[in-house]
C-alpha cells in the first residue's frame, strides 16, 4: 500500500507575516493522517516555517537547488544549506524551471542526483505542454524526460523519489486533465517503471499529479488506482482549500 504524498508549492508568493499566518491557519486544523504532508514556501522561509511545523508531522520541502556542493554560484542554494533548516525533500524539474529558467534535462538529472547523494528526497516533476498534448506525442515526452532525467538512478534510489506528473497546459490556467487522463498518464508511468526500472519500483513508487488541483476535483483524482496524491500550487495558498485536498488524499 502506497502512502499519499500532498505537498504544497509556495512559488514565489507570500511575505513573512502571510507566510506565518498560513502556516498558523494550516495548523489550527491539521489533523494527522496516513497522508504524506509537505511545505515547500520561499526559500527566505524555510526556517521559519520549520520552526511552526517540526512537532506537526508537516514536513518541510524546498522549490529547487542547485547541483554544486558550494563555491561561486551567486543565488543560489546548496543541498546542505537545505538539509541545516530541516528541508529534507526538494521538487527538482518543475515546468516553471524548464520553461521559464531553461533548466534542461540534463542540469535536472545532475541535481537529482546530488540530492540523492546527500540523502534527500527528490519530489521530481516532468509533464507535456499543450501542442505535444495535441499532438500526440505526450507520452514520448514523459518517456524522454523520465529518461533524461533520472539517468544513472539506482533502482534502491527510487525508495527517496517521488514523482510527479504536471501537464504544462495545466499548471495555473484553471484547466485540469480529467481524471481519465491523468489516471491514462499515471499508468503509463507505472508501466514505464516495471519496463525499465522494476516490478518492485513500479509497485511502490508514489506518483502525484500536479496542475490545478482543487478542493472540488481533489478526491476523484486520488480515487483512481494510480495516483497517489498531488503536487498543488495556487490552492496551497489558502489554508482550507489545501487541508481540503489532504483530506482528500486520506
Amino acid at each position: 500500500m502506497r502512502t499519499p504524498v500532498v505537498a504544497a508549492n509556495w512559488k514565489m508568493n507570500k511575505d513573512l507575516s502571510e507566510a506565518k499566518s498560513l502556516v498558523s491557519a494550516l495548523l489550527a486544523d491539521y489533523k494527522k493522517a496516513n497522508t504524506e504532508v509537505y511545505i515547500a514556501p520561499p526559500f527566505v522561509f524555510l526556517n521559519e516555517v520549520q520552526q511552526h511545523i517540526k512537532e506537526s508531522g508537516i514536513q518541510l520541502a524546498a522549490q529547487n537547488m542547485n547541483a554544486a556542493a558550494s563555491g561561486a554560484h551567486t543565488g543560489e542554494i546548496s543541498s546542505s544549506m537545505l538539509k541545516s533548516v530541516g528541508a529534507s525533500t526538494v521538487i527538482l524539474g518543475h515546468s516553471e524551471r524548464r520553461d521559464i529558467y531553461g533548466e534542461t534535462d540534463a542540469q535536472i538529472n545532475e541535481k537529482v542526483k546530488t540530492a540523492l547523494a546527500a540523502d534527500m528526497q527528490v519530489i521530481f516533476c516532468f509533464g507535456e505542454q499543450l501542442e505535444e498534448r495535441k499532438a500526440s506525442t505526450h507520452f514520448e515526452v514523459v518517456k524522454s524526460q523520465l529518461a533524461s532525467g533520472l539517468a544513472g538512478v539506482d533502482a534502491d534510489a527510487y525508495a527517496s523519489i517521488v514523482l510527479a506528473y504536471e501537464p504544462v497546459w495545466a499548471i495555473g490556467t484553471g484547466e485540469t486533465a480529467s481524471p481519465e487522463q491523468a489516471q491514462e498518464m499515471h499508468a503509463f508511468i507505472r508501466e514505464y517503471l516495471r519496463k525499465e526500472v522494476s516490478v518492485e519500483v513500479a509497485d511502490q513508487t508514489r506518483i502525484l499529479y500536479g496542475g490545478s488541483v482543487k478542493p472540488a476535483n481533489a478526491a476523484d483524482l486520488f480515487s483512481r488506482p494510480d495516483i497517489d496524491g498531488g503536487l498543488i500550487g495556487g490552492a496551497s495558498l489558502q489554508a482550507d482549500d489545501f487541508l481540503a485536498i489532504v483530506n482528500a488524499a486520506s
